[in-house]
């Protein structure tokens, strides 16, 4: 896949692009380290050898630039910039694919945005929730390892899987510049605001005509499935629920084979 960049409101916006075929925008989620690599690296390949991918870094988070004033977490902005992706994408019908807050970007634009035809939630957000201790420790900045690792355990079902490498990719975007200062002001005060800010109204989910396949963890403790995605999929004329098993929160790392078997039957 190819790093391109374009220009948001003064911004560099950095996405990779490559893959032929039907239009897939891929959106990243917002824990400390979160980047399109972070997020979608076991998965990107065999997606592109599928589809035309695009994936891009929301701004302030990978490679794409960062605010020049605060509130550093602004999710119309972030809505505002995949509608700009869109206009860059090719076709009349696109797909998306988005984790966990991306998920409330992705059924946001399908709401309103006829070109969509697809979508593939995982771990969304979109519902009224209260945030648990491994909600607050996603959107809080880890000082160190130790911390890295207790936030990962939040996400990831299987320990195991959270191994030096994962860690040190981890610690090469958080540990680098003032991302630290940067990341602790995005999520400042009560975490409540940002749940709230990615909600979806029954009327907004109602309007949501293509097919939608909503992935979930069973074991997702961060962002349980019951008030998320079992929840909006009620609302959804045509949303289909996968509820995976010894899974939490980062379904694309825990299970990618899984996730690629799921993407494919949805985008064809």
């Amino acid at each position: 896949m190819q790093d391109k960049s374009f220009d948001f409101r003064g911004i560099p916006v950095h996405y990779m692009e490559g893959g032929s075929g039907f239009p897939v925008l891929m959106i990243h989620g917002s824990g400390p380290g979160a980047s399109t690599l972070g997020n979608w690296r076991l998965v990107l390949d065999p997606l592109e050898a599928c589809y035309h991918v695009f994936a891009m870094d929301l701004v302030g988070f990978g490679k794409s630039g960062r605010k020049p004033a605060p509130p550093y977490f602004d999710f119309p902005l972030w809505l505002e910039q995949c509608r700009a992706m869109l206009a860059k994408m090719p076709g009349d019908r696109v797909g998306i694919i988005g984790h966990s807050i991306s998920g409330a970007l992705a059924l946001k634009l399908a709401a309103s945005e006829p070109r969509v035809a697809k979508v593939m939630t995982t771990g969304t957000m979109g519902a009224r929730f209260t945030p648990a201790p491994e909600t607050l420790r996603c959107w809080t900045f880890p000082k160190n390892r130790d911390e890295l690792r207790l936030a990962a355990e939040g996400l990831i079902h299987d320990g195991s899987l959270i191994d030096e490498a994962y860690l040190s990719n981890r610690e090469k975007v958080l540990y680098s510049g003032d991302y630290e200062s940067y990341f602790g002001e995005m999520f400042q005060g009560d975490k409540q605001a940002y749940v709230d800010a990615a909600l979806l109204s029954r009327e907004e989910l109602a309007r949501i005509r293509c097919e939608v396949l909503m992935v979930h963890g069973r074991e997702d403790r961060a962002f349980p499935a019951e008030p998320l995605s079992l929840t909006m999929a009620r609302s959804i004329p045509q949303a289909d629920v996968a509820l995976l098993g010894q899974c939490s929160h980062s379904i694309a790392f825990e299970f990618p084979k899984k996730f690629v078997a799921l993407a494919t039957g949805l985008f064809g």
